[in-house]
């Protein structure tokens, strides 16, 4: 039997009926649980760790590509944006700028030449070199432009959906999600997702889910996606019941933990999810990970990439912190597995690994926006798009 947190000991299983699949276009997502893009992470090893455990039930996104880069064929965006060999079907990236006639361009290629199932938008972004540069979370502040940007993206994809996420705001002194919203749904947009926290909010904090409750009931005609605190099965469920939202996107509550997938897959199916790993079990997706990476970037690359996930798989598992110097150091996957040799199999999942935060930023901030960017009338903007701000 799976673990259970203090806050969702008394969450019941759905009853036969009570979660809907997510229709997105020509896409039914069943359960309705959408893999979040987060820059750096969700490249096509990550995305493939996931579906195996989920038996390629959800909706997998690819990490934020910037549309101008990809236009100009940088090789390292061109290689995040590209799939795995499993991925036949729902192929899905996520796309960011700010100039409407790149982000078409952008689309046309990916559509026409990529074969991508689903394109997701990124509005909500709330990096400081992104929105300095007017884009992201900045984009919605400016009404007009966001409109220019989903019109032209929609228009260049043809029948493929178009999707577009984003936060509640700045900050709460000047919240866009209700807007944006509506917005995405008058341009065609096929699901709204809205990640309940301002961006600046950073990932600190409680998301607000009652904002997901306000969007749905303002955006009537397609799906409402809610993002923010998923981190149990449990969660998925309260937060559906709670907001009336047409499925959950998860973001920070996966790293380290793919195997969540087949735990939220369970749960909104009505069926008991299956105990985590121990830490054997841990172990083996850690090197199950590696390997992925190692043969999708390269074994140098690859292991950079999973130094940064070593702390996020073993959190909370006692006498693991000592292990950490050295694996933040690792090069080689001979290497990882030495390492990782000596540890314990059989000790069980920690219920404290359950909810631990998994992200950079524990702090608020300040959001840098482009000077004038407030009070420039968004008919008369221009913003160009940053050469490269892709995560690596």
């Amino acid at each position: 039997m799976t673990l259970r947190s203090e806050e969702n000991a008394n969450v019941a299983l759905p009853q036969p009926g009570e979660i809907k699949p997510l229709t997105i276009g020509p896409m039914e997502i069943f359960p309705p649980v959408v893999l979040a893009p987060m820059a750096g992470i969700t490249n096509a090893p990550f995305r493939s760790l996931c579906r195996k455990f989920s038996d390629d039930r959800c909706l997998y996104v690819s990490e934020m590509i910037t549309a101008r880069a990809f236009v100009e064929r940088h090789e390292r965006t061109l290689q995040l944006a590209s799939f795995g060999k499993d991925e036949t079907n729902r192929r899905s990236i996520q796309l960011y700028g700010t100039n409407p006639e790149t982000l078409a361009e952008a689309t046309k290629t990916l559509v026409e030449e990529w074969g991508v199932h689903h394109i997701d938008m990124n509005f909500g972004c709330p990096v400081r070199k992104v929105t300095a540069s007017g884009g992201g979370a900045a984009i919605p502040v400016k009404p007009r432009l966001l409109q220019k940007i989903v019109r032209s993206v929609v228009a260049s994809a043809g029948d493929i959906p178009v999707t577009i996420k984003f936060r509640k705001g700045i900050d709460d002194s000047l919240l866009t999600y209700l807007d944006a919203g509506q917005i995405g749904e008058g341009e065609g947009a096929r699901a709204v997702a809205l990640h309940a926290r301002t961006a600046a909010q950073l990932y600190s904090g409680e998301a607000d889910w009652s904002a997901i409750t306000k969007l749905k009931e303002h955006v009537k005609t397609i799906p409402v996606l809610g993002n923010g605190d998923i981190f149990e099965p449990w969660d998925a469920l309260r937060m559906i019941r709670e907001t009336g939202c047409d499925g959950v996107v998860v973001g920070r509550g996966c790293l380290g933990r793919p195997w969540l997938f087949a735990e939220l897959c369970a749960a909104l199916t009505g069926e008991e999810p299956p105990a985590p790993p121990d830490l054997g079990g841990v172990v083996d997706t850690i090197l199950n990970h590696a390997a992925l990476l190692a043969d999708f970037f390269g074994e140098k690359h690859g292991l950079t990439q999973i130094r940064k996930f070593t702390g996020w798989y073993l959190k909370g598992f006692a006498g693991t912190k000592r292990k950490l110097p050295k694996l933040h150091m690792v090069n080689t996957l001979d290497e990882l597995r030495e390492l990782l040799a000596d540890l314990p199999r059989d000790i069980p999942y920690p219920i404290a690994g359950l909810r631990a935060r998994r992200c950079k930023h524990a702090k608020t901030q300040t959001v840098s926006l482009p000077e004038g960017f407030l009070a420039a009338d968004d008919d008369d903007l221009v913003i160009e798009d940053p050469d490269h701000v892709d995560g690596g």
